[in-house]
């Protein structure tokens, strides 16, 4: 006969003793891969729960992709420090998690005053099995037409005549305006 699983208390919060941190339910962290060459995952924690004495910590985690883990692969628009919150749901121990990090919204990302090395963002929503993204668009820029990304230094112009004609027409890409002064030049 089989034996029953003993039965799993939930937990407000939990500590990790390997790095001296407090995780609660809602926390974002970064985990153990089983590759240490690859970079550590992303999760939101969604709830935390123990066996009846205490101990074997799980959560359930909500992973982050980059957007190299997705279907279309990374684009040219997607900050080096970009993650999509996906429908990826997964129990883990906790002892792979190796520290807290902050996944900030998109607008709230692009005003920081400075970025430190666990801080991400998420712009977008992830289904794992289709590679339907939501939104499914986003407000472009520049003669490129690609949405920004924080990584890309852009200024603002309102001076040319090709400006105005864009949806966005005063932000530019630094190398697109460049460009574009490098053609105005050559009417001279």
């Amino acid at each position: 006969m089989a034996k029953a699983k003993a039965p799993r208390r939930p937990l407000e919060s939990c500590t990790i003793k390997h790095i001296n941190k407090t995780i609660n339910a809602g926390d974002c962290v970064l985990m153990r891969p089983p590759d240490q060459s690859n970079p550590q995952y992303v999760a939101r924690i969604e709830r935390i729960d123990a066996d009846a004495r205490g101990g074997n910590v799980k959560v359930l985690a909500r992973w982050y992709y980059r957007p190299e883990e997705s279907i279309g692969g990374r684009r040219q628009f997607h900050g080096s420090k970009e993650l999509f919150l996906s429908d990826h749901y997964d129990v883990q121990s906790a002892d792979t998690i190796e520290g807290k990090c902050t996944v900030h919204s998109f607008k709230s990302y692009t005003k920081l005053d400075s970025v430190v090395n666990d801080d991400f963002f998420c712009r977008f929503e992830y289904n794992s099995s289709t590679g339907a993204f939501n939104p499914d668009r986003v407000a472009v820029y520049c003669k490129c037409e690609m949405p920004y990304n924080p990584d890309d230094l852009m200024v603002q112009c309102e001076d040319c005549s090709d400006c105005r004609s864009l949806k966005n027409w005063n932000w530019y890409y630094f190398s697109c305006h460049f460009q574009l002064e490098q053609k105005w030049l050559k009417k001279f």
